[in-house]
């Protein structure tokens, strides 16, 4: 099915344009002097505290980056991004966890942290894990290395690396994933510029030790319209995708053709409450990045399952449906938010379950339809008139049932009163979630790992523990 165009193509071309401007003339404030001689020799210049970069630099830069990297599981699944296939993956960095069951939140401990991870391994449309809890009582600077710590064992699946902040990260996470065979070049890390348009010391170094190692570069600029980014969807999405292509110009002067994946995590300004708005308009903010990141040749990951519902509710349901349809639509290569609610502050195992049906959904929804002389059935048609004048016992039912003309829901209610009354005792889909997501906890074994891997990854733990102990 070709994507749907919510931009026109002199749209998309004004937009580039106006980045171009966004980064030549206006320029990211950026401080960081081994990154600054990096980039002034490679001919940007200085207007105070601001790095302004030459188009020709940026459109350079943007031709020699790796637009379509591939990650791969311990089970040996692939996700090659950029091919054509929408993956789905979960929320990362959420703090509290939604206990459906008893409609009451608590803050997320190590072994929500570890039963999330396991949960995911099991729902095939949750094609990527990215660890999904902030852990306890941990040091920003060790945040990042926990919870990739508590996600490799726990999923045969590929594995995103963590959102981090320092350049120390890097390197620890890089031996994290080297002990279960996931080499540099295909682990993917993010890191967010602040908004707008700064990029902090730490943020700078980061991404300098990120293209020293070779890693993919999926960088998470989060603009807030209205509040950190024009009011505009346009125009935040500019100052988004200057935040985007900053750090891909110091990535690519320092290792050409590095992996990089388009990103962007725009959300608009709630004026009532100060918050992110969950509402349409993120939809369309994902499509058009989707557009926007496709202009490039990259492969784009925007948001998918959005919403600012507390629970699993009415609300929930149709804002995730949106913002997961209309940048599917318009041909996002990677969707986020798998599980997430209240904005990305909470995440619920029941939500993940839930989830992972409307992922079937969305990508029966973009496989269209077909006019095929299969698909068309004339034959068959004929052949039931002059026959049984059934469809049901025809091979071409069976077919394509299996083949999947119909997304079979395993959660949705399809009964009649009478039988959803009597049998399911009127239990909605959120209860039957909560049902399903207790089951595969109890019974969903992930492969471990040897005895010697976790041992290499409490080893190199315990060394990012003994360098940010030596730098207090």
């Amino acid at each position: 099915m070709p994507p749907l165009k919510f931009l026109s193509n002199e749209d998309v071309q004004a937009m580039h344009e106006a980045t171009l401007r966004v980064l030549h003339e206006v320029g990211v404030i950026w401080t960081h002097k081994p990154s600054l001689d990096i980039l002034t020799d490679a001919g940007c210049t200085m207007n105070g505290n601001r790095i302004c970069f030459p188009p020709d630099l940026v459109i350079d830069s943007i031709a020699k980056a790796n637009k379509r990297p591939v990650i791969r599981g311990r089970n040996g699944q692939v996700n090659e991004l950029g091919g054509g296939t929408l993956y789905f993956h979960n929320l990362g960095g959420a703090r509290d966890i939604y206990d459906a069951r008893t409609g009451t939140r608590h803050l997320a401990t190590d072994e929500d942290a570890r039963n999330t991870v396991r949960l995911l391994d099991a729902l095939p449309n949750c094609h990527t894990v990215t660890p999904f809890f902030t852990p306890p009582d941990v040091t920003n600077e060790l945040m990042a290395l926990h919870m990739y710590r508590h996600t490799l064992p726990n999923t045969t699946k590929p594995v995103q690396g963590p959102g981090i902040q320092f350049g120390h990260e890097v390197k620890y996470a890089v031996e994290m994933a080297a002990v279960v065979g996931t080499p540099a070049h295909e682990l993917t890390l993010s890191l967010s510029p602040v908004s707008p348009l700064t990029m902090h010391d730490i943020a700078a170094e980061a991404i300098m030790e990120m293209a020293k190692a070779g890693v993919i570069h999926a960088n998470l600029p989060c603009p807030t319209g209205g509040a950190t980014s024009p009011m505009t969807i346009t125009g935040s999405l500019v100052q988004q995708s200057a935040e985007t292509l900053a750090p891909l110009v110091l990535a690519q002067i320092i290792n050409p053709g590095c992996g990089v994946v388009y990103c962007g995590r725009l959300g608009m300004l709630e004026p009532r409450t100060g918050l992110i708005w969950g509402g349409v308009e993120l939809g369309l903010s994902s499509a058009a990045t989707v557009q926007l990141g496709h202009y490039y040749g990259f492969s784009v990951n925007v948001y998918g399952f959005s919403t600012n519902a507390h629970t699993l509710d009415a609300q929930n349901a149709f804002e995730r449906g949106l913002n997961a349809a209309i940048p599917a639509l318009a041909g996002a290569d990677e969707l986020s938010g798998i599980g997430e609610m209240e904005a990305g502050v909470m995440g619920s195992f029941a939500q993940m379950v839930l989830d992972n049906e409307l992922a079937g959904s969305i990508l029966r929804l973009r496989a269209g339809l077909s006019a095929d002389v299969e698909h068309l059935a004339v034959e068959i048609i004929g052949n039931v008139m002059d026959g049984t004048r059934n469809f049901l016992g025809q091979k071409h039912t069976m077919k394509h049932l299996r083949a999947g003309e119909v997304a079979l829901t395993k959660l949705a209610e399809r009964n009649s009163w009478d039988t959803w009354e009597e049998k399911f005792q009127r239990k909605q889909m959120a209860d039957h979630a909560v049902d399903e997501a207790e089951k595969i906890l109890r019974d969903h074994v992930v492969p471990p790992l040897e005895p010697q891997q976790e041992q290499e990854l409490d080893k190199i733990l315990a060394a990012a523990e003994r360098e940010m102990a030596g730098r207090k």
